[in-house]
């Protein structure tokens, strides 16, 4: 395989070299393509039941380093250890589940006149997925586990800063038992690497995971040879409080709803929506909150919120967060790492850049709404849709606020928007197409319809 160039990945928290990792070029992309259709071949013929089982064995064996991915996890992405042994638990768990739908993957039996008509889902082939650095393990495994469960071959291209956990996972997948050339880690730049993994002709499906930007530009790399593509871009969450909530409770989570991965989420609740009888009341509960988050090494089990992923992210947000806007802020460390506090902006203007451009920081501004017209205005304010909350005791009302906000994935009282057993994707330009839940191995398949005619045949 052929490595052109070095990336060097760091240590988030400190700012260490913690290894080099060589990166491939367009050539060592094409001979991942040939082995990767190779194995597909014999991956598809195998019996759906045999390819169940090496799927929950290569689970089983991911169980089994839980804590050194999260480790590993911890040291390449500045995740919490507690974040990153879920993250890794949610690998095992999407292997599992994807499993599951192996031998449940069927086609239907029409009704028509003068026969049979029975359709087939058969695997498109090579799949490309290219996953971000701020969740590397879980939303590889997102696009991957269904992929592999369908009877497609993956190659991975994991992002410039977080390739540590792929290459190990794709390490595990040996040593579990898949077969050689079926699932593959190509580190490497994105206009290298990635560049030709989306135009290679061989490669039947994109998913891809990060900022807009990237998005549009693979959608239209892919529209030359009508290229099956699965887009989860950014993200402007909304957390819309109302007078009937349980203000306390709504207050007292908002700041981790924000702050989990250090804002670096794009379904981060980054404009909290407050209704205006209670906007002070709620703000007197939730500076404390915030103030109150623990920020620190990554590795200590006490530690909420670690570092930003970069220097390059740590001056975007500082770009974001000028002198004039009125702030309340908790504290972060000092000295080596990419480091910036979770702050609370007061006073912004609601069609200000922060309110209405993806951060991805430990930054939300909280904005006042006066009836529950505003409120859904206000959320719908922004070119993303990817996620939200609703927090009131009244039913009815969640129920047409969720209908009347443009996201994917609603919450009510509650800030959860990811399950590896639920649909989950995006709105606008948050993204195309749906990933995860009882429907994910389908996004892998090609349906193919079959009429069998019964009629008698006269010679």
């Amino acid at each position: 395989m052929s490595h052109p160039y070095a990336l060097d990945i760091l240590n988030p928290a400190t700012e260490e070299v913690i290894d080099t990792v060589p990166g491939v070029d367009a050539a060592a992309v094409d001979a991942a393509v040939v082995g990767a259709a190779r194995a597909q071949r014999a991956w598809a013929a195998a019996a759906p039941a045999d390819r169940a089982r090496l799927l929950r064995r290569f689970a089983a064996t991911v169980d089994d380093h839980i804590e050194e991915l999260a480790r590993l996890e911890v040291r390449e992405a500045g995740h919490t250890i507690g974040n990153a042994r879920w993250e890794a638990g949610n690998v095992r768990d999407l292997l599992d589940y994807a499993a599951g739908g192996v031998e449940r993957l069927t086609g239907r039996q029409i009704p028509v006149p003068g026969g049979i008509d029975v359709t087939l889902l058969e695997p498109l082939g090579v799949i490309g997925v290219i996953a971000p650095w701020n969740f590397p393990m879980p939303i590889a495994a997102w696009g991957t586990a269904p992929a592999l469960a369908a009877g497609n071959a993956v190659i991975l291209k994991p992002a410039e800063t977080t390739p540590l956990t792929a290459l190990r996972l794709a390490g595990l997948a040996l040593e579990a038992g898949l077969p050689e050339g079926l699932f593959q880690v190509l580190p490497g730049r994105g206009d290298i690497a990635g560049d030709a993994l989306v135009r290679h002709p061989d490669v039947a499906k994109i998913v891809f995971t990060g900022s807009t930007r990237v998005g549009k530009q693979i959608m239209a790399l892919c529209a030359d040879r009508v290229k099956r593509l699965t887009l989860e871009l950014g993200g402007k969450s909304p957390n819309i409080v109302f007078a009937d909530a349980d203000i306390e409770a709504a207050a007292l989570s908002a700041p981790m709803a924000f702050l989990d991965n250090s804002g670096q989420d794009c379904c981060a609740r980054t404009r909290i929506l407050v209704q205006r009888s209670v906007y002070d009341d709620f703000l007197d509960r939730l500076a404390p909150a915030l103030k109150s988050v623990v920020v620190g090494d990554p590795a200590d089990e006490k530690t909420q919120m670690g570092p930003l992923i970069s220097r390059a992210q740590l001056d975007r947000v500082r770009s974001y967060v000028t002198d004039d806007l009125a702030t309340v802020s908790g504290s972060a460390p000092e000295g080596p790492g990419f480091w910036f506090p979770p702050t609370l902006v007061t006073d912004a203007d609601p069609d200000a850049p922060i309110a209405t451009e993806e951060v991805f920081g430990p930054v939300a501004v909280v904005l006042p709404f006066d009836d529950e017209d505003d409120a859904v205005r206000l959320a719908n304010a922004t070119e993303y849709g990817l996620s939200g909350s609703i927090w009131t005791r009244d039913i009815g009302r969640a129920l047409r606020v969720s209908g009347a906000v443009a996201a994917g994935n609603l919450s009510v009282n509650s800030h959860s928007s990811v399950r590896y057993w639920t649909p989950f994707g995006g709105y606008k330009q948050s993204g195309l197409g749906r990933e995860l839940g009882p429907d994910a191995l389908t996004a892998f398949t090609e349906t193919k319809n079959v009429f069998i005619s019964t009629e008698a045949r006269t010679t």
